[in-house]
């Protein structure tokens, strides 16, 4: 986690030196959008952290590996794909709750799936895509991505699992 901290600290502060030099105020205003965004976000993540947590001491180790770990095969995949599509809000939720289901001991395969669910599928995000897109455009939309979840993390699960 060091390298990427320090290569967004590069960029955040490049950025902030490209608004404070153009002599318009678009570092402040910048800094406080950020802030702002803090506060709306942080209650969020503050839970999905907990939830994290949580997961990682409650949930037995061999409950784990039998439903979601290596061990679990193509049903611990289904169960990372339904959970993901079923995971509530963005990525400040999602995230944390794969990195500390992977550090329980979580499949790669397991965990892409979820992910590929919660990108694909977002259950929570289906009314207001048929109040915004309507019915139709809603289920071609599903229909044309429905099998990629599994599929993704049965492939994460061949190529990648000895790696991970």
């Amino acid at each position: 986690m060091l390298i990427p901290t320090i290569v967004m600290g590069i960029f955040a502060l490049t950025l902030l030196g490209f608004g404070y030099y153009r002599g318009e105020g678009e570092h402040i205003h910048g800094l406080k959008y950020a802030f702002t965004t803090l506060i709306e976000i942080l209650p969020m993540l503050l839970l999905a952290f907990i939830i994290a947590g949580m997961v990682q001491s409650l949930l037995p180790q061999h409950l784990l590996n039998r439903w979601i770990g290596a061990e679990s095969g193509f049903r611990g995949i289904m169960v990372g794909t339904i959970a993901g599509g079923l995971s509530p809000g963005g990525p400040f939720v999602s995230l944390p709750i794969a990195v500390g289901l992977i550090k329980s001991g979580a499949s790669v395969g397991t965990m892409v799936a979820y992910l590929t669910g919660w990108s694909l599928w977002a259950v929570t995000r289906l009314p207001l895509e048929v109040g915004i897109l309507g019915w139709r455009l809603t289920l071609i939309r599903i229909c044309s991505t429905f099998f990629f979840p599994p599929i993704a993390g049965w492939i994460a699960q061949i190529f990648f699992s000895r790696g991970a």
